[in-house]
């Protein structure tokens, strides 16, 4: 399974993107988003280590709120094993 994360863009420098999620912060290559306009303050669906996709920012939080479901069930389902 391919797992992308909602990131939000801190800064840009080229095709290069400091981006944060969840108080984690990672280098994005915007290569493959040549075509957009991505700013500092936009959100991008990252998949390692490429963004891949701009979305806005509604769409990030309903991703996260998807990934953080998954998560907690999967903890719940780990604890009762």
């Amino acid at each position: 399974m391919c797992l992308g994360v909602p990131m939000q863009v801190i800064e840009r420098d080229g095709l290069l993107a400091r981006c944060e999620a969840k108080g984690i912060e990672r280098t994005v290559s915007l290569f493959l988003l040549q075509h957009e306009d991505v700013q500092p303050g936009d959100h991008v669906m990252v998949h390692v280590g490429y963004a891949i996709q701009k979305m806005t920012g509604e769409e990030a939080r309903s991703a996260w709120e998807l990934i953080d479901e998954m998560l907690a069930a999967e903890e719940g389902t780990e604890s009762h094993a």
